[in-house]
């Protein structure tokens, strides 16, 4: 043993002793009498001993214990090597670089060791020190023959390494089948992964097979068991008269739906009847929800399942439901002119907004009329004679729904509530799933009639449970991370805006004030776009923590629970408290089972997030596939250090790579996010508007590649001008406010 290592040993020793004190290098040297001339050779040994997950470096620089600077989290890969480990309760990851990995693949379960700080960033690098647990047990991917063995090339980009696969495991695939594959081996450094097909999905070519392998790849369940479709015997096709008895009868009022002309499960529906008493004008809106849990009953077989899917996905080309379509478009869906159990919130609300007063209730329902987005709309905004005359006696309802949309919209406004108007996708296939039409899907008065009406009453049902201290799932919508927050008010004080916040704590309503001073700039789009990704992810908690981007402090899911397991779980605990059966045993069982609940529902949540995502990026590369070598006008929507993100009007997002640059060479310039050319200090920056020609497209990747054609001459000059028109406008505003 040499004396490097010497030093090592002893060192680790030190610090693993049970009455060892974390120190600095400092103070280490101090007590081991390491002379000045030394201390570098002594540094040289921790940082050795903290990259090879020896001992542990804090975030105040003192070495411990490694336990003490470890910590367990999911493992994130990336096609270039390195990964990330994402911890729970932590706001950054932690940075894993490709000699650390430790063999782990993407989504193991790990445990990291810290290994360096770095100055000024919240972002540690650390090393891999245990595999806890296998998080990908299968994956899907494309079957390449080679003859004596089959190798499988996975379909998630994060997984660098090709599975290999002897020819007696390949169930007789064939060169582009898309299959499941299952790991026997998880491989080395320099063994790639072992494994054995499963299922053949179908050819990369036939129609529907693409979708069908994200729909595998995320393990979204398809088919619902044996034992749920069984207990669908059981379910009647029409309300049972027994079933209405001691429910508030609603049938006499004027009821709708509102949706969109596809969907089939309606689970919201609207009655709203305003007053005018001299003047002092109130309404009562009803907002009345398929009662799901009256059938879907507690451990049931058909709970479990809802509860394992969580959600529902929607997919380009198909739904897969939370729950089968007897009970989503058939007992439980708010079909016009059928009797049908709901759960209601009946609020009182005056003419500024203010919810007066509210009743929550199990109702009999029955819709006069099942309208659309699209038929509202050109009721109250365009005012469309003949849709006017085929709705005639549900015209004034509609303009009062507007009308009180309009203020409960204001009041929210008012308060601080952010609206961030990114147009989704909607994207036509023709008969072979072929993409045909690319475009925004637009919202209109009639949509945002619906979403007014469905806050107000999920913040209402929060508000009441809150206050009677019930067990109970919110959606949760964090404050922003002050680091990020910080951040964001540096950069757009280049354009001269400002935010307020009092220490690490900033209000909405600063937030939604700067989206409104942006309107109609030049920089708008930028600005929009990073002042979103200063905000957390909404997920589901049992704390009561508010809705920072609604600005509100209660606020849960009540309004769709045949599409998610959150309401539906709600309107159990509802329902319970109703009929008098919250008693202490029954609060208990909620207060255990809700953590787990809030965790899984959250989860399948952005699994379905990510599912939809991918195959709307599937099919926008299918679509772009015919249209190489054209020429369109988008906007810059993203940067990073290898390329520029375009994102066009109709919502297709493609890349121009930095090195298809052709004047020059740039740089990325992370703190003003802008691409910087260092011969003429030319540059690219978020929200410009510019001209792109598409140069590719990659299926396995589901990438677009695009090339630069021009740029709309930038409107702010270079971030170094901008810099010292900043500085400018600060020393105004100072001389100002000392008048």
């Amino acid at each position: 043993m040499d004396e490097f290592e010497r030093r090592k040993k002893l060192i680790e020793e030190l610090v693993k002793d049970e009455l060892y004190v974390p120190m600095k290098i400092k103070e280490l040297a101090i007590f081991l009498q390491v002379p000045k001339e030394q201390r570098q050779e002594l540094a040289k040994v921790l940082d050795s001993l903290v990259e090879e997950g020896r001992i542990g470096l804090t975030r105040r620089g003192k070495y411990t214990k490694v336990e003490n600077t470890s910590y367990t989290g999911v493992y994130e890969s990336t096609k270039r090597g390195f990964g990330f480990v994402t911890v729970e309760g932590m706001d950054d990851d932690i940075f894993i670089p490709e000699s650390a990995t430790g063999g782990a693949f993407h989504g193991d379960t790990v445990r990291v060791a810290v290994t360096k700080q770095h100055a000024g960033k919240k972002r540690m690098e650390g090393k891999v020190i245990q595999i806890v647990e296998r998080g990908i047990k299968e994956l899907v991917g494309t079957y390449q023959d080679n003859r004596t063995f089959g190798f499988v090339v996975p379909d998630n980009a994060k997984i660098s390494c090709d599975v290999f696969v002897p020819s007696d495991k390949s169930m007789g695939a064939m060169t582009g089948h898309k299959v499941v594959v299952k790991i026997t081996n998880y491989g080395t450094a320099t063994r790639n992964p072992e494994g054995e097909v499963t299922e053949i999905i179908g050819h990369i070519n036939d129609p529907g097979t693409d979708i069908m392998s994200i729909v595998r790849a995320y393990d979204l369940p398809v088919e619902f068991p044996e034992d749920v479709m069984t207990s669908l015997k059981n379910i009647p096709s029409e309300v049972d008269e027994k079933d209405k008895n001691g429910r508030v009868d609603l049938r006499n009022l004027k009821t709708v739906t509102i949706d969109g002309e596809d969907a089939k499960d309606l689970d919201d529906a609207i009655t709203l009847v305003k007053n005018d008493d001299n003047g002092k004008v109130t309404y009562r809106l009803g907002v009345h929800i398929a009662d799901v849990s009256h059938y879907v009953t507690e451990k049931s077989a058909l709970d479990k399942e809802a509860y394992k899917r969580g959600t529902s996905v929607y997919l380009v080309d198909r739904v897969i439901p939370m729950l089968p379509h007897k009970l989503s478009n058939g007992i439980c869906s708010l079909n016009q002119g059928e009797d049908r159990l709901a759960l209601s919130c009946i609020m009182d609300i005056d003419s500024n907004g203010s919810i007066t007063g509210h009743r929550i209730a199990e109702t009999v329902i029955n819709v006069d009329r099942r309208m659309t987005y699209t038929s509202v709309n050109k009721i109250v905004t365009d005012r469309d004679e003949d849709e006017r005359a085929a709705y005639a006696d549900f015209v004034s309802m509609f303009e009062d729904m507007d009308e009180l949309a309009s203020i409960l919209r204001e009041k929210r406004r008012k308060r601080g509530s952010i609206d961030f108007d990114f147009p989704e996708t909607k994207i036509i296939l023709d008969d072979n799933g072929n993409p045909v039409e690319v475009k925004p899907y637009e919202r209109n008065k009639a949509t945002r009639i619906i979403e007014d009406f469905m806050l107000a009453a999920n913040e209402t049902v929060a508000e009441d449970y809150f206050w009677q201290e019930m067990p109970f799932l919110y959606r949760s919508h964090e404050n922003p991370d002050p680091e990020k927050i910080q951040r964001l008010a540096t950069f757009i004080n280049n354009f001269g805006y400002s935010i307020h916040k009092n220490s690490d704590e900033i209000h909405p309503k600063e937030l939604q004030k700067l989206l409104a001073r942006i309107e109609g700039s030049d920089e708008e789009m930028l600005i929009s776009r990073l002042t979103l990704r200063s905000m957390k992810r909404a997920q589901y908690t049992t704390e009561c923590v508010g809705h920072f981007g609604l600005a509100a402090k209660y606020y849960c899911h009540f309004t769709s629970p045949i599409r998610r397991y959150p309401d539906l779980q709600i309107h159990r605990i509802i329902k319970e408290n109703l009929h008098g059966g919250m008693n202490q045993k029954r609060l208990k069982h909620y207060d255990s089972i809700l953590p787990e609940v809030a965790k899984h529902t959250s989860q399948t949540e952005r699994r379905a997030d990510d599912a939809e995502r991918d195959t709307d990026k599937l099919k926008m590369v299918q679509y772009m596939e015919n249209h190489i070598g054209e020429e369109y006008e988008g906007v810059i929507s993203g940067m990073t250090s290898w390329g520029i993100y375009v994102e066009l009007p109709n919502t297709i997002e493609g890349m121009v790579p930095v090195t298809s640059l052709k004047d020059g060479y740039y740089t990325y310039d992370e703190n003003h996010y802008e691409m910087v050319n260092d011969l003429n200090n030319k540059t690219y920056k978020l929200g410009q508007r510019v001209t792109i020609k598409v140069a590719g497209t990659d299926r396995m990747l589901r990438t677009i590649d695009f090339e630069m054609v021009s740029a709309a001459e930038n409107v702010q000059s270079s971030h170094m001008e901008r810099s010292e028109q900043s500085n400018g406008k600060a020393n105004r505003r100072k001389k100002a406010h000392s008048k």
